[in-house]
C-alpha cells in the first residue's frame, strides 16, 4: 500500500509563464529553486515545489485555452485571515468569503483566490477539527 505524506509538487501549464512565476514569488512569498531550458521553473512553496511550464499549443498553434486545475490548497502558518485578506486585497486579488473546509490534516478555516491564469488556489490554516475516521 502507498501512504501519501504531502503533496510533493503540483504542475501549472502557463499562458504567461513569466507573468505567473512573478504572482507565486511577489505574491504568495515562493522562491525559484531552479529553472530548465525546456521552460520549465521550479518554485519552492514551503516543504512542496509548485512547477510552471508552457502552456502547450492547440492544432491551431494558439495556447491551449483548457483550465489546467481545479484548485489546489497550501497550507498557511499562521493562518491570520483578516491580515491575509488585507494583503491579497492591498495587491487587487478578490478572495472568497472565510469558510471552514475539510482538507488532509481535518477541517479548518480557507479561503480562495485566483492567480494570474485563473487557477484557484485554496490557502488553509491548522485543523479545527480533527480527521474523519473509517
Amino acid at each position: 500500500m502507498i501512504k501519501v505524506s504531502h503533496i510533493d509538487h503540483l504542475v501549472l501549464r502557463a499562458r504567461a509563464p513569466t507573468k505567473l512565476v512573478a504572482f507565486y514569488c511577489d505574491v504568495l512569498g515562493c522562491t525559484v529553486e531552479r529553472e530548465l531550458d525546456i521552460g520549465l521553473v521550479q518554485l519552492r512553496a514551503g516543504q512542496a515545489m509548485i512547477d510552471i511550464v508552457p502552456m502547450p499549443a492547440d492544432a491551431a498553434g494558439q495556447p491551449n485555452r483548457e483550465p489546467n486545475l481545479d484548485h489546489f490548497c497550501l497550507r498557511v502558518e499562521p493562518f491570520d485571515e483578516p491580515t491575509i485578506r488585507r494583503y491579497l486585497t492591498g495587491k487587487g486579488i478578490e478572495v472568497s468569503p472565510l469558510m471552514e473546509v475539510y482538507g488532509a490534516d481535518g477541517f479548518g478555516p480557507s479561503i480562495y483566490l485566483e492567480d494570474p491564469e485563473g487557477n484557484r488556489i485554496e490557502l488553509k490554516g491548522s485543523p479545527t477539527r480533527g480527521p474523519l475516521t473509517k
